[in-house]
């Protein structure tokens, strides 16, 4: 019993220490990687919490043209759950990995043209203990819900932040995919609200970003089936009949209601076998070794994660992880997925966030793909309608390498501003799918209001 409690005390003291050190330090190079990196690169821990019991890792590129004025743009990874690896190299980071010339063994990176790092400072950061490389030295740290990780990133955001005065007076944007969608408006609120409060430090919050978002969890799972009825996978009869059986809901269904069930099943037969972050793309499951499907590429990372000489350039304190996964799927939420024991899906909807913003000198960004079932574009512009905002710029095309690359509109209400625009040809994950028209849609974006608040 006393050998127990010893080894015991002797855990929490190494847990301790490690804490206590290396929390942040400049990466020069990275395995797979030819030479030093082009870029500064900064990895470290911020602790949250009462007693810093939740440790969140982070990764901080600095912006490739003027860091010390461009905008900060701090990166939520959807999930909740997945780590923010995936989206630094998959996505928006710096450098990506280079699948035709990497093996499980030997895997190799690129500079990726398109990383929003090229005019902005990003910052990601593995939001949640258990999550990638962040962990928490406590059991209770390891429990968490919606709202209590919207609380976290607010408090992760003031100590970075602390940490790093330099980047105190650049403009600050929250930026997230998918089921960040719930929580960036909270994050960005809670920072207006913070500056009100007087809450030290104060932010230079300017607004939010949000790709492809979970905004209403009745809205946008209902919005499917309008979704795929545009996409011509159910026939008119099928639509009609189940709009009529269902009377417009069909997410909560009268079990009683045994006509709309059966009608769902229509729907259900004619979508099982759709991909759902791309309706085009082909249906994968984990039996398929199709390139284009996600398991296929993202084992690479799994690898890479894992490695070792990977974890001591990125200066991971050693012992505070097991195994490195790319998403923690105890947490991650899918439809109709109840509580778990270490996590609350606590929030059903941010749309009375986004309203509390309107009385406020915020921009907003909102990006959907066309082709994405995940979270429909229908579902999105039925929330944006509900907010009763005046058209500034009518619904028209924006192109890259003059192509339409999707359409956007633009509404105003006093010194608020809300952009909503499509990406045409993407799915779920604008900026893996279409990169550079994710790049060229946030760039504009940003220099449009960095310009305003320079004249």
């Amino acid at each position: 019993m006393e050998s127990s409690y010893i080894s015991f005390s002797l855990s929490i003291i190494f847990i301790y220490l490690i804490t206590c050190s290396n929390s942040r330090s400049i990466v020069k190079n990275l395995p797979g990687f030819p030479g030093d990196l082009p870029f500064t690169l900064e990895t470290g821990y911020i602790g949250v919490e009462a007693n810093n019991e939740s440790q969140l890792f982070y990764y901080f590129v600095e912006s490739s043209r003027n860091p010390y004025e461009d905008p900060l743009l701090v990166y939520l990874t959807g999930g909740p759950g997945t780590s923010a690896f995936l989206p630094f190299l998959y996505q928006i980071g710096p450098v990506s990995i280079h699948f035709d010339n990497s093996t499980h063994e030997h895997i190799n990176l690129v500079l990726n043209k398109n990383s929003w790092s090229k005019n902005a400072n990003v910052l990601f950061f593995d939001h949640l203990a258990g999550v990638g490389y962040s962990y928490a030295t406590t059991y209770e740290g390891t429990k968490s819900s919606d709202s209590n990780l919207a609380k976290q990133c607010y408090q992760f955001l003031q100590k970075w932040l602390v940490e790093h005065p330099t980047f105190m007076s650049n403009p600050l944007y929250l930026t997230g995919i998918s089921y960040m969608g719930m929580l960036v408006p909270i994050v960005t609120l809670e920072a207006y609200l913070g500056n009100e409060r007087g809450d030290q430090p104060q932010l230079n919050i300017k607004g939010c970003s949000i790709i492809s978002p979970l905004t209403d969890k009745f809205g946008d799972f209902n919005s499917k089936l309008e979704f795929v009825y545009r996409r011509s996978l159910i026939s008119d009869n099928i639509y009609e009949s189940t709009k009529e059986a269902c009377h417009g809901n069909y997410v909560y269904v009268d079990p009683e209601n045994v006509e709309c069930t059966n009608t769902l099943q229509r729907v259900e037969e004619c979508t099982s076998r759709i991909n759902e972050d791309n309706v085009l793309d082909p249906y994968c499951d984990e039996l398929d070794q199709n390139p284009i499907c996600p398991i296929t590429n993202e084992i690479y990372l799994y690898y890479y994660g894992n490695d070792k000489a990977v974890q001591k350039v990125l200066n991971i304190r050693e012992g505070t992880i097991e195994k490195f996964e790319k998403k923690n799927e105890t947490i991650h939420y899918r439809y109709r997925k109840n509580d778990t024991d270490s996590y609350a899906y606590d929030i059903l909807s941010s749309v009375i966030y986004h309203k509390d913003l309107l009385s406020r000198n915020c921009q907003v960004l909102i990006l959907s793909a066309d082709l994405d079932m995940t979270f429909p574009y229908v579902g999105t512009q039925q929330w944006i309608k509900s907010l009763n905002l005046p058209v500034e710029s009518p619904w028209n095309p924006w192109f890259v390498n003059r192509q339409v690359a999707g359409y956007r509109e633009k509404y105003v209400k006093n010194e608020y501003s809300l952009t909503y625009a499509t990406v045409k040809g993407s799915g779920h994950s604008i900026p893996l799918n279409k990169p550079e028209e994710a790049w060229v849609i946030l760039d504009g974006w940003l220099s449009s209001h960095t310009s305003l608040s320079d004249s």
